[in-house]
């Protein structure tokens, strides 16, 4: 494991690839100080004031974390080849017209191959919702602009670099400044990717968008799934500022010896051999700010994207990155889940005010990912700041908390599988209503029909998410008591 203890208090790091199925049987029933000497697992925490219920609880937690892991890395593979699959057959549809056109071209010989033309091949996430261009009545000072630009670059940033450039400059008419991929320290690999580019309409305004969980990337769900914590301290007092999801952290660039060092001092070239996504992105952003004194920058993300950008912001104010932080227009996260602590919502709290940085914590109906991972004492994961929460009508309320804030509760069951049934129907009716470019795709449909099963999956969906900033009520976030 890592020397965790050298920049940071208290901590909990899990590594699944080296827990035997003993190991598993072990975090039920052993003590913390054996579980120590195992290579899987290494904490240093307090557990002072939970109860016996709690400690079961936290055990319970842990051991389902590091097992679905273990799932998920017997499933890389087989994962990759059915996505690799599914995407090359949606886009065999679109490209020649639905099923019969496909056929027709078979017999032609003239099918379109999408695959040979990167530019043209959608992933998943984009097949559920094609529309590429912003609503033409939301214009640059509409409050609305900056939100819906937002959630369409990261709609995006699920795409390729190919597919990414083009929509970006024949699409949304903007400058495309670069498509990113970040190493992970700890996975020794590529797991993190961003988008950046440069609205043409404000030519002042940059746009920051991370990736956010791919349907079928490992990678991804091991950093959602991933229970490690570290408890970070202020690099200038060593106070401390509160426990992060260490998944999210490891994915913007945390170090395994260095933790977050202010200044990256790796050997020559390697912070372009192996970027880690915070320095580059921060050292691009230098750069293209310093030549337009005017310019100001947002960063947006939806799903696991979204807790990306919000510690982006976090791991700034821990650098004293006032200059970056007076220039960052705001955080748009969409469908984000939780990333820290009661005291670390309290830190960026104070970032966010004493900088006057708006955070735009977007949340629609029954989304299952905000209420992920959960707030209770045996976790203490909590959001911070409002919730911008939209209802299965895009009606949309200021809130401190999205309802049922945990997802799993008796009373909301019923009221969960009618909102999901609401929401198959809306999607005949939308078209009708607002428009055709409100018509879902048969796999956005089809994914509908998955929230029958699994209510709040579905409404995760980036569709929901770009109809909020065109439908929905116009809201502005609020300081709250939790800052």
């Amino acid at each position: 494991m890592a020397a965790a203890e050298e920049f940071c208090g208290s901590y909990l790091l899990v590594n699944a690839k080296e827990a035997s199925l003993y190991d598993l049987a072990c975090i039920l029933t052993c003590s913390t100080s054996f579980l120590n000497t195992k290579k899987f697992y290494d904490e240093q925490s307090e557990h002072v004031g939970r109860s016996s219920r709690e400690n079961i609880w936290r055990r319970l937690v842990i051991f389902a974390s590091i097992l679905a892991q273990k799932v998920l890395i017997w499933a890389e593979k087989p994962m990759a080849k059915i996505g690799s699959l599914i995407e090359i057959w949606l886009n065999l549809l679109s490209s020649n017209g639905g099923f019969f056109g496909l056929l027709i071209n078979r017999i032609r010989g003239k099918v379109v191959r999408p695959e040979e033309s990167p530019e043209k091949f959608v992933s998943f996430i984009g097949e559920l919702d094609n529309r590429l261009k912003l609503d033409t009545s939301i214009r640059k000072g509409d409050g609305r602009y900056n939100s819906s630009l937002s959630m369409m670059a990261a709609k995006l940033s699920y795409e390729n670099e190919a597919f990414v450039r083009s929509a970006i400059q024949d699409q949304l008419k903007m400058e495309f400044i670069g498509f990113y991929k970040f190493w992970n320290d700890y996975r020794n690999q590529y797991t993190t990717y961003a988008t950046m580019f440069q609205d043409t309409l404000d030519p002042n305004l940059v746009v920051v968008a991370f990736r956010g969980t791919s349907p079928f990337n490992v990678d991804d769900w091991m950093t959602d799934v991933d229970i490690s914590w570290y408890e970070l301290k202020d690099l200038t007092n060593s106070k401390t500022i509160g426990r992060i999801h260490g998944g999210f952290m490891k994915a913007l660039g945390l170090q395994k010896t260095k933790g977050w060092p202010k200044e990256l001092e790796p050997p020559p070239n390697a912070i372009d051999e192996h970027p880690f996504a915070y320095y580059k992105i921060r050292e691009k952003l230098k750069e293209i700010l310093e030549k337009n004194t005017n310019a100001k920058f947002i960063v947006t993300g939806h799903s696991l994207g979204g807790a990306l950008a919000i510690l982006f912001a976090g791991v700034l104010g821990l650098h004293e990155e006032t200059w970056l932080l007076k220039r960052l227009e705001g955080v748009y996260t969409f469908g984000q889940p939780r990333v820290g602590d009661e005291c670390f919502g309290r830190y960026m709290m104070k970032i966010i005010k004493d900088h006057d940085v708006r955070y735009f914590r977007y949340v629609y109906n029954n989304d299952m990912v905000p209420r992920l991972p959960f707030d209770d004492r045996s976790l203490f994961f909590k959001h911070f700041g409002t919730t911008l929460y939209y209802d299965g009508f895009y009606n949309g309320k200021v809130m401190e908390e999205e309802p049922n804030k945990n997802y799993f509760s008796l009373v909301s069951v019923i009221p969960k599988y009618m909102n999901a049934f609401w929401e198959i129907i809306r999607g005949f009716i939308l078209p009708y209503w607002k428009g055709k470019e409100y018509k879902e795709s048969h796999v956005e449909r089809l994914f509908r029909m998955v929230g029958m099963i699994i209510p709040g999956l579905a409404a995760h969906g980036p569709k929901d998410y770009v109809d909020v900033t065109r439908l929905g009520t116009e809201l502005v976030p609020t300081i709250t008591n939790n800052e």
